[in-house]
């Protein structure tokens, strides 16, 4: 899934590689003041590192998803350990229950055909705006530009709470929202139905 085929002004946010200190502190509360809901792609050795942020995210009432529990690179790795880290991530996720919201990302977006045969009980989520809020040689305001630029209805945009995208991050986010609020856009989570 690259998008949500739709005509309504719905942006689908979600963030990858959290949860991590400061930078998803700081998405959670833009979030909370801006009454916005997002789906967060978690990596579950992050998830097991920091559960306190963790539960900010559920008990905020955001989408989890599945991130891979070590963060792989699909094309640099076996299909049976690829699908056992995704696997390993899931029970970190939802360790009480056999609840699951079956939504998977790829890091990278990198993942071969063996590998989404392999995991064909989730929904593989792409995306259609990619902020590149990770990459230094950007500046905070061409990041921004960028992203306001690809969106449309129905778009699913990839942002990360990471320190490594936290300076493009932190300065998008709030603005980013605030454009899209007051064009009458709203913001929704991804689920697996």
């Amino acid at each position: 899934m690259w998008r949500v085929p739709t005509t309504e002004k719905i942006i689908y946010l979600t963030f990858d590689d959290g949860p991590v200190p400061g930078p998803t502190e700081f998405v959670l509360e833009v979030l909370k003041q801006a009454g916005v809901k997002a789906t967060f792609f978690c990596i579950g050795d992050n998830v097991r590192r920091h559960p306190d942020i963790f539960r900010q995210i559920v008990d905020a009432k955001h989408a989890i998803a599945n991130h891979t529990f070590n963060h792989l690179k699909g094309w640099a790795t076996t299909t049976e350990t690829y699908a056992e880290n995704v696997r390993q991530c899931e029970l970190q996720l939802f360790p009480d229950s056999n609840a699951s919201n079956k939504l998977f990302r790829p890091p990278y977006g990198r993942i071969t055909r063996r590998q989404i045969r392999a995991l064909s009980d989730f929904k593989i989520v792409m995306w259609d705006v990619l902020t590149h809020d990770y990459n230094q040689k950007i500046s905070k305001e061409e990041c921004l530009r960028g992203s306001i630029k690809a969106t449309r209805p129905g778009s699913i945009v990839v942002l990360h709470d990471s320190v490594k995208a936290e300076r493009n991050m932190m300065h998008v986010l709030p603005r980013y929202i605030e454009y899209f609020q007051s064009a009458g856009f709203r913001f929704e989570t991804l689920t697996n139905g």
